[in-house]
């Protein structure tokens, strides 16, 4: 699924699943990469911040939605191409807050975590 927004224009696909489980991708290409030659932070991180939110919404009862609050992001490797796969689970969801873990790897070997807090709230 395309996500509209920032997403798109980042260039990369989400694939939620009913679970509270859900994947991301994205196919690395010139546009992500930083002046050192691997992909950007920023990419990687808005990456798992949009798959981590679109994961949890699918948990949440009609009319609320969900803001992230702090996410902690651990870079393990560097990412010179290839395609990015995202991993998340929402660990924990209360009334007003959630938990979710994210991992992104690339060709199976793991490049990144990330553990977000998200806050849980009714639509204005």
């Amino acid at each position: 699924m395309q996500h509209p927004g920032f997403a798109e224009l980042v260039g990369f696909e989400l694939l939620p699943e009913t679970d509270g489980n859900g994947k991301g991708r994205l196919e690395v290409s010139e546009r992500h990469m930083n002046p050192n030659g691997v992909v950007h932070g920023g990419a990687l991180f808005t990456l798992v911040d949009t798959t981590m939110g679109a994961s949890l919404m699918q948990q949440l009862d009609e009319g609320e939605i969900c803001a992230t609050l702090q996410i902690s992001m651990n870079f393990l490797r560097p990412v010179a191409g290839g395609i990015v796969e995202c991993e998340v689970r929402v660990v924990n969801k209360g009334k007003r807050f959630a938990n979710v873990r994210g991992e992104l790897y690339v060709q199976q070997k793991l490049v990144g975590t990330a553990d977000g807090n998200f806050a849980i709230m009714q639509a204005p």
